[in-house]
């Protein structure tokens, strides 16, 4: 308890004092916020596909190979309406928020359920580096352009049966009229928009003009799955910048190498609570 006390503590004068913070997120602010892959909300949601093909998890359903298009898109349909447009807004993120809104601060995120922008952020001080559930892209894909799914995952939802979407709901290109499909980093199919590309720009940017600062690198439930996009640079980047400090807060996965050891925060709690003891 005393050392959570004076992590607590540290994180909290850096996050006063620091000149810019860097937020990077990954899935364990989301599961903080209770939005789980597995359990009770699986099991709530997804019984019947269970039942059919033996999936256990949400995670793990995303790579089934489901023997219909129609079946494909049921699926698809749910787990993107469940974790994008009908979940509320998880508490960690709308704490995080009035934690760091008067702050100079920009977040680079893993995750891919919008949550960010739905509680409240500034879509520009936001990079989604791995995709939005909320767009379709061409499967191809014969360009580089993505499409918002809200009212065609909502149609798909409501006319779906025996696991099933009808045919007639298949989203298609519109412009070589193969299927469309989900806007999530798979494969190097994955398409960067200009919506990407402007944001990954303003990431860029706001590094180089905070080079050398005071910064807080604020590593939010990231953990070793793609440590190559928030984990590893935030630790180089520490590593350049002697005025840098790096915290990481992660239940179960908190580490830091040795080289900053000694200009890092290390919390390994709840990240909700974290954020909850930040505020008070």
């Amino acid at each position: 308890m005393k050392n959570f006390s004076e992590s607590i503590q540290k994180l909290e004068t850096e996050i006063e004092t620091a000149e810019a913070i860097i937020i990077g997120a990954g899935a364990g602010i989301s599961v903080s916020s209770g939005f789980v892959y597995s359990g009770s909300r699986f099991d709530r949601n997804f019984s019947d596909f269970h039942e059919a093909y033996g999936i256990t998890d949400m995670y793990s359903g995303g790579f089934y190979p489901f023997p219909s298009i129609e079946e494909y898109w049921a699926w698809w349909s749910k787990m993107i309406w469940i974790n994008r447009y009908e979940c509320g807004v998880g508490k960690p993120y709308s704490d995080l928020l009035s934690l760091v809104r008067n702050k100079d601060y920009f977040i680079i995120t893993t995750n891919v359920d919008h949550q960010f922008q739905r509680a409240g952020f500034d879509k520009k001080r936001l990079f989604y580096t791995q995709g939005d559930y909320g767009l379709f892209q061409c499967s191809e894909p014969c360009h580089q352009k993505t499409y918002d799914n809200e009212d065609a995952i909502r149609k798909m939802i409501d006319e779906q049966s025996n696991i099933r979407i009808p045919s007639s709901l298949i989203p298609l290109c519109p412009v070589c009229g193969k299927p469309l499909t989900t806007n999530l980093r798979i494969d190097d199919r994955f398409v960067q928009d200009d919506g990407w590309y402007a944001s990954a720009s303003c990431y860029e940017d706001f590094l180089r003009r905070h080079k050398g600062m005071h910064v807080l690198f604020l590593e939010l439930g990231v953990g070793m799955n793609t440590p190559e996009i928030i984990k590893y640079p935030f630790w180089r980047m520490v590593m350049e910048n002697e005025n840098a400090i790096y915290c990481t807060v992660n239940k179960g996965q908190a580490y830091v190498p040795s080289e900053i050891k000694n200009r890092s925060i290390t919390i390994d709690d709840d990240i909700g609570r974290v954020i909850i003891q930040l505020i008070k």
